[in-house]
């Protein structure tokens, strides 16, 4: 079956449909409630808002790397030269932890740790087996992280210059500017979009694989990766970090990308 016919065919083609007609519907009631939803709901204080914001793109950075040692060690067929590239991204990221404690860093404690721990606990599970199978994977994990956290949000943020919601002056909010309005270039004010909601997204893909287990592996696992990303980035709306908007853009980018990917690597 030709790839066009296997899209047609494929319910995630139906979801690749209403992936985007849900966005611009949240886009344009997002558009319009922005400022009254962060006037609701956000505080500063919270400990779940606290708490995205200190570890919500850890797991993130986690992922990105063991997705980098497969796509390294898939070019090799031997089984135990496939696991070199991950002792030795392993050995520098805890040489990162070691130097965040001594210097009391907490993001290189943070980025060291959540490295090292995610490779090494991929590798133990994985030890035995072949790399190879999860290059695809790793391949649409990485163009992920490169097409929405590197590119699009680290471009669209200085270009927009979105003032957050935490930094606009109380009362009035007069700074505030309703997404498809940005007020311009500005390297200060960096809103739009949200940098934790994609990082948060990273585990998208993880979903693919998934197609293939039982229910309730299925169920579980669909559960956590969707749980995470939407997690993160409430958490960004209830400190004040991030509008609703800002949120949707980076979580609508990161759908679009894993679902078109996905067609290429897996539907031919």
């Amino acid at each position: 079956m030709a790839q066009e016919d296997k899209w047609k065919n494929s319910p995630v083609r139906k979801l690749f449909y209403l992936t985007v007609l849900g966005w611009i519907i949240l886009a344009i009631i997002f558009g319009i409630f922005d400022l009254q939803i962060s006037i609701a709901v956000v505080d500063q204080n919270n400990p779940f808002g606290l708490f995205g914001a200190d570890y919500g793109e850890g797991p993130g950075y986690g992922i990105i790397a063991v997705a980098l040692v497969v796509l390294i060690g898939s070019a090799f067929s031997d089984i135990k030269k496939q696991k070199i590239g991950a002792f030795i991204l392993g050995a520098f990221s805890l040489i990162v932890l070691f130097l965040g404690i001594l210097l009391d860093s907490e993001d290189l404690i943070l980025y060291g740790g959540f490295i090292s721990i995610s490779i090494f606990i991929f590798t133990s599970l994985t030890y035995e087996k072949d790399w190879r199978n999860y290059k695809n994977l790793a391949l649409i994990i990485l163009l992920l992280a490169v097409i929405n956290p590197l590119l699009f949000v680290n471009i669209t943020k200085p270009l927009c210059g979105r003032v957050r919601f935490r930094d606009l002056t109380v009362p009035g909010y007069f700074e505030y500017t309703p997404w498809f309005l940005p007020p311009g270039p500005d390297l200060h004010n960096l809103s739009f979009p949200s940098g934790h909601t994609a990082m948060g997204w990273m585990f998208l893909p993880l979903l693919i694989p998934l197609r293939t287990k039982n229910r309730s592996f299925k169920i579980t696992g669909t559960f956590l990766i969707m749980g995470w990303g939407l997690f993160v980035g409430v958490s960004r709306i209830i400190i004040g970090a991030h509008y609703a908007s800002d949120v949707l853009f980076s979580t609508g980018v990161a759908f679009i990308v894993v679902i078109l990917l996905y067609k290429k690597f897996y539907l031919q």
